[in-house]
């Protein structure tokens, strides 16, 4: 067989083991694109919970029912405590409540975050 032959008969071959396949047996990148001046943040003890902002460093860490919240300052602190509502923020997609402690966080160029509820909304996100 000459040369030619064989890459098209491995051409044939490798699309049509992809044309049943399920888009889980692809392979497709692991982490959402995200829109142009959002990153995501991997340290959210980096992040004050109560000014929703990355800090750029280790802030306070403040466990609260088995979740940590981080703040930047000893007021902070005692609002992640004491108020129920600084701990969670609102999904920017789904709308819905999310657990600063839980949520997949992101930032913009000034460092404002923004928490989401699952990868699936990050993914659905436009900004």
């Amino acid at each position: 067989m000459s040369n030619l032959l064989v890459s098209l008969l491995l051409l044939a071959f490798a699309a049509c083991g992809q044309e049943g396949a399920t888009p889980r047996q692809r392979a497709e990148p692991t982490t959402a694109a995200l829109p142009v001046g959002i990153t995501r943040v991997a340290d959210p003890s980096q992040v004050c919970m109560v000014n929703d902002q990355f800090m750029g460093r280790a802030q306070i860490p403040v466990e609260v029912d088995g979740r940590t919240y981080f703040g930047c300052c000893p007021m902070c602190k005692d609002r992640l405590n004491s108020q129920p509502e600084i701990r969670t923020a609102r999904d920017p997609v789904s709308g819905q409540p999310v657990d600063k402690a839980k949520a997949v966080i992101v930032q913009d160029a000034t460092g404002k975050v923004l928490y989401f509820a699952s990868e699936d909304t990050l993914r659905r996100y436009r900004g």
